[in-house]
């Protein structure tokens, strides 16, 4: 089996793993109260997916 001849630095460790992070979650505006929602979910603060209510939430 190959082995490298020599220890690779951690300089190019990083630079190799630079490509390995992580993408946070594609969040799209509710059209009805504007608050920060999953794509194709139930809008958390209004409770509305596709026009029309389907989560009943409570009002303060």
């Amino acid at each position: 089996m190959a082995l490298p001849k020599r220890k690779k630095s951690k300089s190019k460790r990083d630079m190799r793993r630079a490509h390995q992070k992580l993408a946070g979650p594609n969040l799209s505006e509710c059209p009805q109260c504007g608050e920060k929602k999953l794509p194709h979910h139930a809008c958390p603060g209004c409770g509305d997916y596709k026009g029309r209510t389907v989560v009943e939430t409570e009002e303060l």
